[in-house]
């Protein structure tokens, strides 16, 4: 009998990913990943609830259970490197990072270093013939998260509810008596339940106002809190009043500017190409490849030569620090960090 170390969340992807690879012949061991536990104003971090909650499926369940502190590893290696992207003036992904650094490195190093045979997660994606595959609800597939994984974690990975939608699983969960069938899904910072990404930041960040200027004319029109929090492409908290909404354009990090315009067409919001950075290839990647700029975007045709992506028609321009994803097919094939 194999032995699977399952990361448990408290929701209901993880719950019953557990309950069919049980129903599969697996030894399940449940882990709960402690990656953060510090509150914020007006928000308490919900990790006692989700360990309380993961704990609760594992005794229904009958499975062995442990809790593994990655909370230094993860703020050096996810929340360091976001805070960082961001002085920068870049916007990162910390979901992509926490996939690489700890969910399928130091969790899957620390499994196997336990006697685990293979790891699992309730993500939606699927393995194919040692390939990372979308998942068949392509309105749930995480594959944009998970395109940083290294090709071994993949070769010990299962992912139990790749093959179903979001409405099956909870269905499922559901008829297998799991209390958490229907439990809220948090949809904030990864690490940090529901608070928004701006609230995080001015944590970390003292606000500096500077000025919001007008791309075309280089009248001032306002202020902002500081062009650290605004990103490209940006329209909301703005407060520069009605009309036609102003679109965050291009900033000067250091002499703290943001700049906007009413334009659509303005040339800082369209590309023919991207520059990339950090790329990651499985196998030999076609030329002619499917490209995904965030998540649930839709694809889009590009040629990849060397570090750039070269697109037939103009795209909207991602922000810098962002991922580009490529993918062959339903084969997630790598990606690079937009620069």
């Amino acid at each position: 009998m194999k032995t699977v170390y399952l990361g448990m969340s408290g929701g209901v992807d993880s719950s019953l990913s557990a309950v069919l690879l049980k129903e599969q012949g697996y030894h399940v061991v449940g882990v709960y990943m402690k990656n953060w536990s510090k509150d914020l104003p007006g928000m308490k971090c919900p990790w006692a609830t989700d360990l309380a909650d993961a704990k609760r499926v594992a005794v229904k369940l009958d499975l062995d259970f442990k809790v593994f502190d990655f909370e230094s590893e993860y703020k050096q290696k996810v929340v360091d490197y976001m805070l960082e992207e961001f002085r920068k003036g870049h916007t990162p992904n910390p979901d992509i990072m926490c996939n690489q650094e700890i969910k399928f490195k130091l969790f899957y190093e620390t499994a196997r270093e336990q006697g685990a045979d293979l790891i699992a997660t309730g993500h939606y994606a699927q393995i194919k013939n040692g390939d990372l595959c979308k998942a068949v609800d392509s309105n749930k597939d995480q594959t944009y998260f998970l395109y940083r994984i290294s090709e071994d974690a993949i070769n010990h990975t299962i992912f139990p509810i790749g093959h179903l939608l979001k409405p099956e699983v909870k269905r499922l969960a559901a008829e297998k008596g799991l209390d958490n069938a229907y439990k809220k899904e948090s949809m904030g910072v990864c690490f940090v339940g529901d608070v928004g990404m701006d609230d995080f930041l001015h944590e970390y960040f003292e606000t500096n106002p500077g000025p919001i200027v007008e791309e075309e004319t280089g009248r001032e029109l306002g202020t902002h809190d500081g062009a650290i929090f605004y990103t490209l492409g940006q329209r909301h908290g703005l407060n520069l009043g009605g009309g036609l909404p102003y679109y965050v354009v291009r900033k000067d990090i250091e002499k703290n500017i943001v700049f906007v315009s009413k334009n659509l067409n303005a040339t800082g919001l369209w590309t023919n190409e991207l520059s990339l950075e950090d790329i990651i290839i499985r196998g030999e990647a076609p030329s002619k490849i499917d490209v995904r700029l965030r998540h649930r975007a839709p694809l889009i045709p590009a040629t990849f030569a060397g570090d750039k992506l070269l697109f037939a028609q103009p795209i909207k321009r991602p922000a810098v620090g962002q991922s580009a994803v490529f993918y062959s097919g339903d084969v997630c094939v790598g990606g690079g960090i937009i620069r």
